[in-house]
């Protein structure tokens, strides 16, 4: 049980902060099977309570009056021990529940924060300030890219990066009679 309660609780984290009927009803599921080992031992000293008590109450008029206030202390102890296990057991409950809502706090929160840096970098209208390396960064990037551009615009990225020059070997002269081959 405590895997599959791991389980959705890791794909609650992996959502948007809600959970979908499916997981609720899942989480509402399992919480309301499962006992937790408090509960049972507050419910074993609350049992043994109530069988003392009802002992002390039948079997009172055999052992005198000094027995059974005994037995009616030994349940009313009992009882008050219970008692305190079950506000222990509640103290802890409390406090589990708000170390899960801080944290769902802190995720949503977090996952808000990327969100808006995510939105103001993509519209480019980044609040935040840049140190030094981003800035060196950033502006080498932006000369890259308006090189890039102008270079597409003027035609020269479709030039070849070594310049070709049509060469063709001397050729005798092909004038008849002008002397000029030999």
């Amino acid at each position: 049980m405590a895997l599959e309660m791991n389980d959705l609780m890791a794909l609650k984290s992996l959502g948007n902060g809600g959970m979908s009927p499916y997981e609720q009803f899942k989480v509402g599921a399992i919480q309301s099977h499962r006992a937790s080992g408090t509960a049972i031992g507050a419910l074993a000293v609350g049992i043994g309570a109530a069988v003392a008590g009802v002992g002390a109450w039948i079997f009172a008029p055999m052992y005198g009056s000094a027995k059974a206030a005994q037995a009616r202390e030994s349940a009313i102890a009992a009882k008050e021990q219970a008692t305190l296990l079950a506000a222990g057991t509640q103290r802890q409950l409390d406090q589990l529940t708000a170390l899960y809502a801080a944290e769902r706090s802190e995720r949503i929160n977090g996952d808000q924060t990327i969100t808006q840096t995510i939105t103001d970098t993509v519209s480019g209208s980044q609040q935040g300030s840049l140190t030094a390396q981003q800035q060196s960064e950033l502006s080498a990037v932006n000369s890259v890219m308006q090189q890039t551009f102008a270079d597409a615009i003027t035609g020269r990225s479709s030039l070849n990066a070594t310049p070709v020059q049509i060469y063709s070997a001397p050729q005798p002269c092909g004038c008849p009679g002008c002397g000029c081959n030999g």
